[in-house]
């Protein structure tokens, strides 16, 4: 039976409607607020389950966790597929809800490093396989839920309400966090308090269900399964279904690669950037993103309805060449914006290293390498966000716009000693290491950067749920536009955090992580021109 058929045989009423948009929408931003609390809150769990020094190899320690749950969100993909196309698209993505809230709150009640010891991270790792399971199965049902239930001219319109609740998740953990702040003192925040977000998780979870248990069966589904036209294996006719090859590959790296780059580069790189490098005050960091991640919300819904309109393709093809063009200059921009001290001081005074085997090893202490004494010297410069001209060879020295600066042999030794003192030395020629509170000017530059990140953010993902249901055939649906999506977004998303802080750390060039995020939508920019349907949007059919 034909989409258009099944709808109209059983088209939903606008309370229906309304309800479907709200309980799914809801429900993604309960789900992405348990993955990305983990997120919001790295530069705390560093200290709570990585027993290490290193500010650097902690924070990467953080993001490779983070990615643990990105890489299992494939087999959610292909197990949570295959129940949404074999049993249906509503008591599948229960499911996947109610996983996730429970392996988020378990989060917040592991014990710390300091009381469990090397268990306290290796079940942190296996709560973040579980949430990565759960989120494999969760945006493609609430994305085909909604797009099944939207009359085909409001389908980019109605289905970007879960883009929107994408970022919602986000916003939601930025609010929780902030309020956990103002209720509890900051030490006691740090000690206990993170904790506390992870638990709201369960009352969020009995919101979603209460919500999404008062939904019905989508009527394309219902159809299906009536008519006996449901796949026997969904996994495999989804390899194997013609002309499907092609679209899986335009999928994974035409649509999730570009549009899961941009927008973890868009909100997390941002966020890692001006509260490392930068040195904004964490609070500052949070409001900025929270007011920014607000109106963003907007944009996706705006880029949606737009694409009922003009087609899927544009959108993303615009938004793809504005990357490369801006992404560069966006960021220097907001360096520019968030501290100008720093900038302006490497400029009054440059700091040349030299020295042999000047290279950094960020991974050193983890897998227990000895780190050169030039590579620590530049370890501790990145993370300060201090730009540095390297001089390879000769005996180990710094210097400070021509003047050499003194190097403690207890630099050499102790991670906290070298940071207190370099820094310290550096202070004498003008950086400025202290938390920083932008101007007035530097925060609207800030919220502009952050905002123009949202809309390319917005032009590549906004159509992306009604684009992929209408790329996939209604019996496979499920699996076919889970899959892409979950291994663009599982492994060349999840990873750019971690991808993008090992090159700077191996380069020392705060700015050099955004050439992974330009690589990817450079190819995908490519794949989307040849691969995306263009022309107004249309209902699958055979090719």
């Amino acid at each position: 039976m034909a989409e258009a058929e099944a709808l109209a045989a059983r088209e939903p009423s606008e309370s229906e409607i309304r309800l479907v948009i709200g309980a799914s929408s809801a429900g993604t931003i309960f789900e992405w607020y348990d993955f990305f609390i983990y997120g919001t809150l790295a530069y705390i769990l560093k200290d709570a389950f990585y027993a290490t020094d290193n500010e650097t190899l902690g924070l990467l320690l953080v993001w490779s966790t983070f990615a643990v749950g990105f890489a299992f969100r494939p087999l959610g993909a292909v197990l949570f597929g295959f129940l949404g196309d074999r049993l249906g698209r509503k008591y599948t993505f229960l499911v996947t809800v109610t996983l996730m809230g429970i392996a988020t709150a378990g989060v917040g009640l592991i014990p710390t490093i300091e009381t469990i010891g090397i268990a306290a991270p290796i079940i942190v790792i296996l709560l973040r396989v579980i949430q990565g399971l759960a989120l494999g199965g969760e945006y493609g049902g609430a994305a085909i839920y909604v797009a099944e239930h939207a009359p085909p001219e409001k389908r980019g319109f109605y289905t970007s309400f879960i883009q929107a609740s994408v970022a919602g998740g986000f916003v939601l953990s930025i609010i929780v966090v902030l309020l956990c702040r103002a209720l509890i003192p900051t030490e006691a925040f740090a000690a206990w308090g993170w904790r506390v977000p992870f638990l709201l998780s369960i009352a969020l979870l009995a919101i979603s269900l209460w919500m999404r248990l008062k939904l019905s069966e989508s009527p394309i589904f219902q159809a299906m399964k009536a008519a006996g036209e449901t796949s026997g294996n969904p996994f495999v006719e989804s390899m194997t279904y013609p002309g499907n090859p092609k679209r899986l590959f335009v999928a994974l790296f035409g649509i999730t690669g570009i549009l899961t780059t941009v927008w973890y580069t868009g909100f997390f790189s941002a966020m890692s950037f001006l509260r490392g490098p930068m040195h904004v005050a964490d609070l500052t960091v949070e409001l900025l993103l929270l007011v920014s991640g607000l109106i963003v919300m907007s944009f996706y819904v705006i880029i949606g309805k737009w694409s009922d309109r003009v087609g899927r393709k544009l959108p993303i093809i615009i938004g793809s060449a504005l990357t490369l063009a801006l992404l560069f200059p966006l960021f220097w921009m907001m360096g520019n914006f968030a501290n100008p001290g720093i900038a302006a001081a490497a400029e009054r005074a440059p700091i040349v290293v030299s020295g042999p085997a000047c290279e950094t090893d960020p991974f050193a202490e983890l897998f227990k390498r000895e780190q050169t004494d030039c590579g620590k010297l530049l370890e501790t410069l990145t993370a300060a966000g201090v730009p540095y001209t390297l001089t390879p060879g000769g005996a180990l020295g710094i210097s400070a716009g021509g003047e050499a600066v003194a190097i403690d042999p207890a630099w050499l030794t102790d991670g906290a000693a070298r940071k207190s003192g370099l820094l310290g030395a550096l202070s004498a020629y003008g950086f400025d290491f202290s938390k920083q509170q932008p101007s007035a000017g530097g925060v609207l530059g800030i919220v502009g950067v952050l905002l123009a990140l949202g809309m390319l953010s917005a032009l590549t993902y906004g159509s992306v749920a009604a684009l992929l249901s209408e790329m996939f055939p209604p019996r496979i649906r499920y699996s076919s536009m889970s899959i892409p999506y979950h291994i663009g977004a599982g492994y060349l998303g999840g990873f750019l955090p971690l991808i993008a802080g090992v090159i700077v750390a191996r380069t020392g060039d705060i700015y050099s992580g955004l050439w992974y995020t330009w690589a990817v939508v450079a190819f995908g920019l490519l794949v989307a021109w040849w691969g995306i349907p263009g022309g107004p949007p249309r209902d699958f059919a055979d090719d």
